[in-house]
């Protein structure tokens, strides 16, 4: 019997598709089940299930009524219950009218009175997790799950946080869910053999849904399962627990292309690859792949491959979406009367709305304007890169290990850093890397964990250093740790035993301005972060504002001021201003301390924050004027610092 499956990550912000909702699908389509995936808002999902609900029975009802094209007016009446939504229908003179009306209330009653939970249509529900600290937005994900499943013990939720807080998903939802792989044959249904974790990926699923992960056009994968390593840190221990060696990959990767057409690069989420006794066989896996050293791709022609799936039945729902964004990119790029032929074939193949798009127009249409989407698509080749994502190992390098790395177009290669205790090990990986022609480099550094705020900055310069050195490029990434058990691992929080509030947010600070990382230039990486450590640290006393803005309050004298105000702070004074500067809350200062030369002092943290972002005051009308002529003369911006100090 076919099954309806549910396939849900929840509606965070993330870089990688859900590999094991992947998995998944392929093994529930492999049984001839019905599988949707979704990602967004539940409320939205629900609204457009009972818009489509809503017009397969208005179509039984009146069949002669298009209501496909009236998708968007019958969609907005169920959200907004308007009456007016009813007259721009047009069906007053239809003869089933009142019946129409009825269904019309019935199913803004299933959106609005929440029927849908008294007649629920999924047989199986699986809802994926990621990081600890989306605890809040997951459980909700889940609760709403539950409202839409047949028999909530058919509501499977896995993934890192649920592995990692079982007890407390347990807890909080009364799911108990999943831990760790899905690597044993007949986890979903005892009878099948298969083995979840290691079948082909369902790219198309990702079609179903309107957000689009930045990491794309990629085969991901694994290679090897779990590490060696037990770095108190990570989740790797909990959720692999058992090291897998080799993973062959190509065969996935060829199915891949001969379903979804070939993917650009290769993306690896091993944990530690290094480890690998098969490393040799994991290269040259990747080299018969199609990934060796100057490997290039072309763009595969995704309208075949979207009409050729729409044929077979692949997943309708992913390919008539994406046949119908391939024309429209087609429309847009096409000039004259190429340009008015496609408008003219889409229009009489109601194409040019997705509301109105079917399988049978799609094909009709694909026939009249495939050489021109032939002639007109992107065909010139571009380099492949491979990623191991997660980092290397820079314990375990050899000579032969990074030969056997340079044969492959690794970029960048991510090395771990996570410790300035390992500095020596990293600096010799670095330049062994360096020796066999790699030349890009990326790492996470971990803070706000066991180490010492000027560890960051150590690490920092160690890798600027090194890019001057080495003629290479190495991209740092600060990573802020956060528990991934007890009280701080559901939110952002935490606060590591060296480290304070304002410290962390100083670091953010500056980052915002870098992007989010550090990478090649020393004079850049010395203005962002200082000269020395001295300076560093103080940039990590300095007001916030004064950071975010630079330049303009050193242009303005307020930054020297501070300097020189922090710097004759002395004794209990310094004390009890470092005492408030640390818990980073500026709100009600003169509750903490009735020291009047502290107060005076803490005026840097709590005057100018709101003023240069407010119209009309004279902060801000001097911040404009120097976006404007940010060389002024600094004479009339002492005038105005002198003003705004009175």
């Amino acid at each position: 019997m076919k099954r309806n499956i549910l396939l849900i990550e929840p509606n965070y912000k993330n870089k990688y598709p859900p590999i094991g909702l992947m998995k998944i699908a392929t093994y529930h389509k492999r049984l001839g089940d019905n599988v949707v995936f979704y990602k967004g808002d539940l409320k939205e999902f629900i609204l457009k299930q009972a818009t489509h609900l809503c017009i397969e029975q208005l179509t039984r009802t009146d069949d002669r009524i298009d209501w496909l094209e009236k998708k968007n007016i019958i969609y907005k009446y169920i959200k907004t219950r308007k009456v007016s939504c009813i007259e721009e229908l047009g069906i007053t003179n239809s003869e089933h009218y009142e019946l129409i009306c009825r269904w019309l209330e019935n199913y803004k009653n299933y959106y609005w009175k929440k029927e849908y939970v008294n007649s629920p249509v999924w047989d199986r529900i699986f809802v994926t997790t990621l990081f600890t600290f989306y605890w809040k937005i997951t459980i909700e994900t889940i609760e709403f799950a539950k409202t839409l499943i047949k028999d909530t013990k058919d509501l499977m939720v896995g993934g890192v946080l649920a592995t990692i807080l079982y007890k407390e998903v347990e807890e909080a939802t009364g799911i108990k869910p999943w831990r760790g792989l899905l690597n044993t044959p007949g986890i979903l249904d005892k009878d099948n053999n298969d083995i979840i974790d290691d079948l082909p990926l369902d790219y198309s699923i990702l079609d179903e849904i309107d957000y689009k992960y930045p990491e794309n056009n990629a085969y991901y994968g694994y290679m090897t399962r779990g590490c060696i390593r037990k770095c108190p840190f990570c989740a790797v221990p909990t959720l692999e627990p058992k090291f897998n060696q080799f993973i062959p990959i190509k065969d996935k990767m060829e199915l891949t292309k001969n379903t979804f057409g070939d993917q650009r690069n290769l993306l690896l989420l091993d944990n530690n690859v290094l480890a690998s006794k098969d490393f040799e066989k994991i290269i040259w896996d990747i080299k018969e792949s199609g990934f060796y050293k100057g490997a290039t791709y072309v763009e595969p022609n995704y309208l075949d491959i979207s009409v050729a799936n729409l044929k077979k039945g692949v997943n309708d729902y992913a390919y008539v979406k994406k046949a119908y964004f391939l024309f429209r990119e087609l429309l847009a790029k096409s000039k004259g009367e190429t340009q008015t032929f496609i408008y003219n074939t889409l229009k009489e193949n109601k194409l040019l709305k997705i509301e109105t798009c079917e399988k049978a127009n799609i094909y009709i249409a694909y026939e009249a304007v495939k050489e021109i989407y032939e002639n007109q698509r992107n065909k010139s080749p571009k380099l492949r890169y491979v990623d191991f994502n997660q980092g290397v190992d820079a314990r375990l390098f050899t000579e032969d290990k990074v030969r056997l790395l340079s044969e492959i177009p690794i970029r960048p290669l991510r090395v771990a850093f996570d410790d300035l205790r390992f500095k020596d090990v990293y600096i010799k990986a670095i330049r062994l890397g360096a020796k066999y022609g790699l030349k890009d480099f990326s790492n996470y550094l971990l803070y706000n964990f066991n180490d010492q705020p000027e560890e960051l900055y150590q690490r920092f310069r160690i890798n600027v250093d090194l890019c001057d050195e080495l003629n290479i490029s190495i991209y740092s990434f600060p990573m802020k740790y956060h528990p991934l058990i007890g009280d701080y691992s559901e939110n952002r929080d935490y606060i590591g035993q060296h480290w304070n509030r304002k410290f962390i947010r100083a670091v953010q600070a500056i980052l915002n301005a870098t992007k989010g990382k550090i990478g090649k230039g020393t004079s850049f990486f010395e203005k962002a972060f200082g000269r020395d450590v001295e300076e560093y640290m103080e940039l990590l006393h300095m007001p916030e504002t004064y950071l975010l803005y630079r330049y303009f309050f050193e242009k303005i004298g307020l930054t020297q001021q501070w300097r020189e105000e922090f710097t004759q702070l002395k004794g209990d004074d310094k004390k009890v201003a470092l005492e408030i500067i640390y818990k980073n809350d500026f709100n009600h200062v003169e509750t903490l301390t009735n020291n009047l030369l502290v107060l005076n002092f803490l005026k840097h943290y709590t005057n100018y924050r709101k003023d240069i972002i407010t119209p009309g005051t004279e902060l801000y009308e001097l911040k404009q004027e120097y976006d404007k002529n940010p060389t002024m003369k600094l004479k009339r911006a002492n005038h105005k610092k002198n003003s705004l100090k009175k």
